[in-house]
């Protein structure tokens, strides 16, 4: 049993910048931060574009930015939320830039800014085509350098502990469910442990391997929000998933796609059909630079009009040179795969990018469950609504980060330990005879997940999902009850718990709205509202 004052469960962007506020704030008091993999493998480092923040003034203002969030949320958007995030942000990015973050200048020495869809102006601070990956550098570098946090890599939290696991009956309806730490999965000892802590801060990023396509990398399976369900949290709007217009299409691609940041549209990239038409005029008349869900249903509805895989997207009128200093690593990719943008288009398709809805907070980061916050893409703050706009998740976790941070403070030295937590009790299991088990069922999973609740949904398929997914939980979950636990095992379960929050948000959405499409109500409700689990 390891005891601490502050537990962060994940090393992004959102997890890193409260542990090092918490360690700088108390150096007094131990941090310790949870990742399950490597420090640096998160979906920060997967982000490309930049961060959305206000940052020239004569051109821009907070009210546009705020009004192209609320635009892009299509009415579901917290409106007293989206106006803390946009004008707390700037503050933020100076702070990161004082850690060690580098984003690209101008020649007189003024930040680039880039455009994305969505955004009226150009407001998209960047470090060239690879910035989540150069904030969690400068980041780690910064908490590398305080004596008092701890990253312990390769521990896989299993569950939330609570009264649950004092005997105690916790329901939705239980008033002040309380966290008292967490039971992991050491994966270098193969043994479960327990951490106490006063205060829990969840940043387990996002869930899109809950799709055969992701943008996201093999560890973003849902586990927070999957964890705060189980323990009776609420969880709310999941069925907004936000599919990435352009991940890189290669035949056969399942797993994690690469992705073609939306900064190249930003910068005149074109979407073409197979017949080579500049077909989002007739979507939208933002054409390429409307809001993602408008984009991926457009080129959804282009792919099976045309019977193709994919669209192109179209950068032969590129300055080569101005294309390879904005986007290395895209140019890169694509020509070590035999496409030169000078001479051929690029092949793309949407991919399964980011989850709007999440574990359910108010505006100071705090969950249902008292003493457990959660911020980052596990979240869901108010500021995305039914669509999130370009470039807002790494300025909405470092705000919430923050806001956290500010509102733990003034409660942590009011808290004391629960130290009558037993121990996990794994008597009756045995060793998994058959990995095929849990590999066949992660399959089918993705499968029923990208062919019924994609894009494009109807009421047919989503109980198609439902009957599908009751089935693999009663099988995981027998599983999980006879068997000794591995990564594998306990990822399937939370995908499986993920997939059915969002197939049942779906199911009581009675409107298209944003993310979530039905073909059975292609019109919106009078009735704007969240959808909470």
């Amino acid at each position: 049993m390891q005891k601490t004052d502050f537990l962060v469960i994940g090393s992004g962007i959102a997890g890193l910048t409260y542990a090092l506020k918490m360690a700088q704030c108390y150096p007094d008091k131990k941090i310790l931060v949870l990742t399950k993999a490597a420090a640096d493998e998160t979906n920060t480092k997967y982000a490309q574009g930049g961060v959305a923040v206000v940052n020239d003034p004569e051109n821009d203002s907070f009210e546009k930015h705020i009004e192209d969030t609320l635009i892009a949320g299509d009415g579901l958007c917290n409106e007293k939320v989206v106006g803390i995030v946009v004008k707390e942000g700037p503050d933020r990015v100076r702070e990161l830039i004082e850690w060690g973050a580098r984003f690209d200048k101008e020649k007189d020495g003024d930040y680039k800014l880039g455009k994305e869809g969505g955004h009226s102006e150009y407001r998209i601070i960047h470090h060239k085509d690879v910035t989540g990956w150069e904030m969690e550098r400068a980041l780690l570098e910064a908490v590398a350098k305080q004596k008092n946090i701890e990253i312990l890599k390769h521990f896989f939290v299993i569950d939330i502990i609570t009264q649950h696991h004092l005997g105690y009956l916790v329901t939705k309806a239980t008033p002040d469910i309380e966290c008292y730490g967490v039971y992991v999965l050491n994966s270098q000892t193969n043994q479960v442990e327990k951490i106490l802590a006063k205060i829990t801060l969840l940043a387990t990023g996002g869930n899109g391997q809950a799709y055969r396509t992701t943008t996201n990398p093999s560890i973003a399976t849902g586990d927070g929000v999957a964890m705060v369900y189980r323990a009776k949290g609420r969880i709310e709007n999941m069925e907004f998933i936000q599919f990435h217009p352009t991940a890189l299409y290669e035949p056969g691609m399942k797993g994690q796609a690469f992705l073609i940041t939306e900064a190249v549209r930003g910068d005149g990239g074109i979407l073409r059909n197979k017949e080579g038409e500049a077909f989002m005029a007739r979507y939208d008349e933002r054409k390429d630079l409307a809001p993602r869900d408008i984009v991926a249903r457009a080129i959804d509805s282009e792919m099976k009009r045309t019977g193709t895989e994919h669209v192109w997207l179209d950068c032969r009128h590129f300055e080569k040179e101005k294309f390879t200093e904005h986007f290395p690593n895209i140019y890169e990719k694509c020509l070590s795969i035999g496409i030169d943008i000078k001479k051929n288009m690029i092949p793309v398709a949407p991919a399964a990018h980011y989850s709007c809805g999440g574990i359910k907070t108010d505006e100071w980061g705090r969950s249902s469950i008292q003493n457990l916050y959660a911020c980052g893409e596990c979240s869901s703050t108010g500021l995305h609504g039914a669509n999130r706009l370009a470039s807002n998740s790494l300025l909405e976790a470092m705000v919430f980060a923050h806001r956290c941070y500010t509102d733990a403070v003034n409660r942590a030295d009011k808290l004391s330990f629960t130290d009558n937590i037993p121990d996990w009790n794994e008597q009756g299991t045995s060793e998994p005879r058959e990995m095929i088990l849990i590999t066949q069922s992660l399959k089918e999973l993705q499968q029923v997940m990208s062919d019924y609740v994609g894009i494009v949904r109807n009421d047919v398929r989503l109980q198609r999902a439902m009957r599908r997914l009751d089935l693999l939980w009663e099988e995981t979950e027998q599983l999980y009850e006879n068997t000794s636990l591995s990564i594998q095992l306990l990822e399937l379960r939370n995908l499986i718990t993920v997939g059915y929050l969002i197939v049942k948000g779906a199911m009581f959405r009675k409107e298209s709205r944003g993310l979530h499409y039905n073909t059975d109500y292609k019109g919106k409700s009078e009735l704007v509202q969240n959808i909470v689990l």
